[in-house]
């Protein structure tokens, strides 16, 4: 065969390949998807849920906070969207079997996690105390572990892939101020575990990716949460953002969005970083 022939077939093949491609229109459809975001009733993981249901995602929030759980939950259920919200101690083995098993039986299948719950105490290493770097490590880590293992089986299990998407901080890449060493420390451990699980998990097409917020606008870092001292390190970081200003809830959800859908579909162990460019700072 000629060289033409063979550059013929080459363009065909590519053509073909090219036309198979996804519609625009379908690349961000999260129709018929199961979706798990812990911490999802308030700040973050809010912002998170509402853009993965508003894609077409069945969406279960895991959070300890039930008043609010449920009264996000019903918000987003009365504005058409399919949200369910079981009280969960993400820290808890047990408990996150209790609310995997009622996912799976009430909506056939989990598709993707967003390991979002975490915990940010400004408390200096020389004051803390055991029991308080406990709960840190237990909420920020532990739960990551808990739930990626039990996700990460019932994915390899239905055989289709999956996406299991990290919230980590800019904290993975770089230390805040004094008072969130062991924050730092388990965000840190989470881009770790996030890389290293992409590896695992990658013969069964399950993805798994970090988003790195910098200073957002949640509950958590309020006018009305603040101490004194949180109030200083807020005011010093918002100097430093070349954005001149904190993110918002909403942007890490489109983050979020974008490596839950088919827009992402090669990438896996990567971290996107959504901080208004505080670390070029």
């Amino acid at each position: 065969m000629c060289i033409d022939g063979i550059l013929v077939i080459l363009f065909d093949l590519i053509l073909s390949k090219i036309m198979d491609t996804l519609p625009i229109t379908k690349l961000m459809d999260l129709s018929g998807k199961t979706a798990i975001v812990t911490g999802g009733a308030m700040g973050i993981g809010l912002g998170i849920t509402k853009r993965l249901a508003e894609a077409g995602a069945s969406v279960v929030i895991l959070d300890i906070n039930e008043e609010v759980g449920n009264s996000s939950t019903k918000k987003l259920q009365d504005g058409g969207m399919t949200v369910e919200f079981f009280k969960t101690d993400v820290s808890n083995e047990e408990d996150i079997s209790r609310v995997l098993q009622s996912t799976v039986e009430r909506f056939g299948a989990i598709d993707i996690l967003v390991n979002n719950a975490g915990i940010y105490p400004n408390i200096p290493v020389m004051k803390m105390d055991v029991s308080k770097f406990d709960q840190v490590v237990s909420v920020n880590l532990r739960s990551v572990f808990l739930t990626t293992k039990a996700v990460g089986n019932i994915m390899i299990a239905q055989g289709n892939g999956g996406k299991i998407i990290n919230i980590t901080s800019v904290d993975a890449l770089h230390p805040s101020g004094i008072g969130l060493a062991v924050y730092d420390a388990t965000k840190h451990a989470v881009w770790g575990f996030t890389k290293n699980t992409a590896l695992e998990l990658a013969p069964y097409k399950i993805l798994v990716n970090a988003v790195a917020p910098g200073g957002i606008n949640t509950p958590g870092t309020g006018a009305d949460a603040r101490t004194p001292e949180m109030e200083e390190i807020m005011k010093k970081f918002s100097e430093k953002i070349p954005m001149k200003r904190f993110g918002e809830p909403d942007e890490i959800g489109c983050a979020v969005l974008f490596l839950a859908s088919e827009l992402s579909s090669y990438i896996t162990g990567s971290q996107v970083v959504v901080d208004g460019g505080v670390l070029l700072s």
